[in-house]
């Protein structure tokens, strides 16, 4: 093609959020982290003026992976090459796969991704703990869920801890696992060692597992591994999740913070979190918080996250004393 323009990856989605337009473009950036969205922002900024020629040629790129994403997601990366191939020709359908692989990052064993948690629990349930934490830690947390609440309770704990241990796992590995789980998908990895597993990716687990799996694995982790255990527990719930709880846990929960410390913790929440905690506060003591916040003026985020953290102390301890309940996963506990 004539004149094709030499953008980047980051140019080549500006140009396509600003051709979306504006609502497009916001509600794409929803499900984006922060330096990314701060990126495209720089590169938007950047773009004066775009010419019909290049924002085609954008077009048709982003057309063709979102065709070859497709494709994948019904039939795997073979299936997709062949597609390709066929309407493509042989250079075009590889140039899209190996952008989509190496830029997209097709998930690994995205073959059982769509298979029901009961046929992997039967496919894997005679794999290494190694091999069954592997394969775990890219399945949905609410899938990864059901899987471990169905192992047996010691192999629960050593899969738990692996899993938290993880942290980079070579593709090398991955293709090994993968050649022998399904043979059709040994070069969906690129060349990056891709991270996996790792603390954060155990507790979105446990948030999705009964009450009685999640006991069993933390008591396992604190007589083997203290430390771990501990950072576990103190990511599992986090002080926006205050919105989980029902009217009477908010209750019993304001009976322990102190004033100051409340009015720091809500001083960085969401809309929410304040109208969830306010609503369970007499009128005179919601009044006296909003004041507390408003001549609290600016704050360092250090201390609001302090603050946030006493709170949440709180919660774990009644919860682990059984004084309230904490919704979890799909579980539909009362309190009682």
């Amino acid at each position: 093609m004539a004149d094709e323009p030499k953008l980047h990856g980051k140019q080549k989605a500006a140009i396509l959020l600003i051709s979306l337009g504006q609502d497009t473009a916001a509600e794409v950036f929803k499900h984006l982290k922060d330096e990314e969205i701060e990126q495209l922002t720089l590169e938007i900024a950047r773009l004066h003026k775009v010419d019909a020629n290049t924002k085609d040629i954008v077009y048709g790129e982003f057309s063709d992976l979102m065709l070859a994403q497709q494709y994948i997601s019904q039939g795997g990366i073979s299936y997709a090459r062949d597609i390709l191939t066929k309407a493509l020709g042989e250079n075009k359908a590889l140039d899209i796969i190996t952008k989509l692989t190496s830029s997209l990052q097709v998930k690994p064993f995205d073959f059982i991704q769509r298979t029901e948690p009961s046929q992997i629990l039967n496919f894997i349930s005679g794999e290494h703990p190694q091999t069954i934490a592997l394969i775990i830690s890219y399945l949905s947390s609410d899938k990864a869920g059901l899987i471990i609440s169905e192992l047996p309770p010691e192999k629960q704990a050593d899969i738990a801890k692996r899993l938290a241990m993880m942290d980079r796992t070579s593709p090398e590995m991955i293709r090994e696992v993968e050649r022998v789980l399904e043979r059709k998908l040994s070069s969906v990895v690129g060349q990056d060692y891709t991270s996996t597993g790792g603390i954060d990716s155990l507790v979105e687990i446990l948030n999705n597992v009964d009450r009685g799996t999640e006991k069993t694995i933390i008591e396992s982790l604190e007589e083997q591994e203290p430390e771990l255990a501990e950072e576990v527990k103190k990511r599992m719930f986090v002080f926006e999740d205050v919105i989980l709880l029902d009217d009477k846990a908010i209750q019993l929960v304001l009976r322990g913070v102190e004033g100051k410390d409340l009015a720091l913790a809500l001083k960085g929440s969401s809309e929410e979190v304040k109208e969830k905690i306010l609503k369970n506060m007499s009128k005179r003591a919601a009044e006296n918080l909003n004041e507390d916040m408003e001549y609290m003026g600016p704050v360092r985020i250090k201390d609001v996250q302090e603050a946030q953290q006493k709170v949440v102390n709180i919660i774990r301890k009644l919860e682990e004393s059984g004084e309230i309940v904490i919704a979890r996963g799909s579980e539909d506990e009362m309190i009682v």
